[in-house]
């Protein structure tokens, strides 16, 4: 692996580890600044709602600047607000600095994924786009449970300042190997960068990240009850097994880029559909303990297999702006946290919990759904583009 994809690797490890590891510290920020755990969770609340909303405003914003130079200001801001973070006197200030630090997450990855692509072998897209998006599961596997400990035994305030310290790591390396690339359309404004979405097709594969991966974060939401009152687990081993997901999500993320380089919508649709089959053996087998465990992994590596090929294809479908679009793709993932959260919550107060497994199968076979009618409308445009080059070069 090239040092330019280890350093942003890097750079996206500190990012998600700081989105993620608040979950775990939130009793302990919520004593030491003295609010109620309601209010403490109103973090996670603003962080989501800074990358939904701030990600595509300011990659509009900021696209007709060079990439490498736009990196290097998105994380002094992170380094910052992570120290502003472990500073903070009071809750409002903690507030304001994860607010700041979200409205930047969406335009950092974005940005890093187009120079990792640009850059990257022809046909390697996918699989570059799984190497990068490698720092994403080492902070679900390591840089959230790391960041807990640190914070149950050193306080909540180390952990940010240990985040502080990664993201400033990456910073030093972004530096001197990762290269200088232009934007893509230098000296556009934000009007120009919005006409993408004029495309069916670039809508379309944003659609498909937004369906398609609701039915895992709706397990993802309600894994600790699954896993303890339906799989019969103790509590203490629900962060291990989340430890086990994130190494199916690792190896699923590296295998399903490594398909979508070689068929990007058949692998696309046939992972989506041994998902789904996961999902209903995961609601068929719930009862038992051994398999339950076993359908964690599946899920988490069926679950992430699909990202690459998906981030892919927006990339594909949007080369007239590819980084608001991947901006707005990300958000698209948010808004689908937010709504597998709400459906998940109607689902347990109705037939209860462990029929999530099978609404979420349900939601999956829809992005299958979305995925078909994706890939019938290339197969339709390639056909057409052969009839008119054939028609071009036979004889009048």
């Amino acid at each position: 692996m090239s040092l330019k994809l280890v350093s942003l690797m890097l750079c996206v490890f500190g990012i998600t580890s700081g989105e993620f590891v608040i979950a775990g510290i939130l009793p302990d920020v919520a004593d030491d600044l003295d609010v109620s755990i309601p209010s403490a969770g109103l973090l996670v609340t603003a962080y989501a709602i800074g990358m939904i909303v701030g990600g595509p405003v300011l990659t509009a914003l900021t696209a007709r600047y060079p990439r490498k130079p736009l990196l290097v200001a998105l994380m002094v801001i992170v380094v910052v607000g992570n120290l502003a973070s472990a500073l903070a006197p009071v809750y409002w200030v903690l507030f304001l600095a994860r607010v700041v630090t979200a409205l930047i997450t969406a335009t950092f990855f974005a940005n890093a994924v187009v120079i990792a692509v640009s850059t990257a072998p022809e046909g390697r897209q996918a699989s570059t786009v799984s190497k990068l998006a490698f720092g994403m599961n080492l902070s679900m596997m390591l840089g959230a449970p790391l960041g807990t400990f640190i914070g149950n035994n050193f306080g909540w305030r180390a952990t940010f300042g240990v985040i502080a310290a990664v993201c400033l790591a990456g910073l030093l390396m972004v530096l001197p190997f990762v290269p200088d690339v232009a934007s893509t359309t230098p000296g556009t404004s934000a009007v120009t960068e919005l006409r993408v979405f004029r495309s069916r097709e670039v809508r379309l594969a944003i659609v498909i990240t937004g369906v398609a991966n609701m039915g895992l974060l709706m397990v993802f939401t309600y894994f600790a009850p699954l896993l303890t009152d339906v799989s019969g687990f103790a509590d203490g081993a629900v962060a291990v097994l989340l430890v086990v997901y994130g190494v199916g999500a690792a190896v699923g993320n590296f295998v399903g880029g490594w398909l979508s380089d070689r068929a990007l919508m058949p692998s696309q649709v046939g992972l989506l559909g041994l998902l789904t089959a996961a999902l209903l053996a995961a609601w068929a087998v719930s009862d038992s303990t051994a398999a339950a465990a076993v359908m964690v992994f599946l899920i988490g590596a069926l679950g992430f297999s699909v990202i690459p090929g998906m981030q892919t294809r927006v990339l594909n479908t949007a080369s007239s702006a590819p980084t608001l679009a991947i901006a707005v793709n990300a958000s698209a993932y948010q808004v689908a946290a937010a709504l597998a959260g709400w459906l998940g919550g109607l689902v347990i107060d109705g037939p209860g919990l462990r029929p999530v497994y099978l609404a979420a199968a349900a939601v999956t076979v829809c992005g299958i759904l979305v995925s078909c009618y994706a890939w019938h409308r290339d197969r339709i445009s390639v056909a057409a583009a052969s009839r008119h080059k054939t028609e071009e070069t036979s004889p009048a």
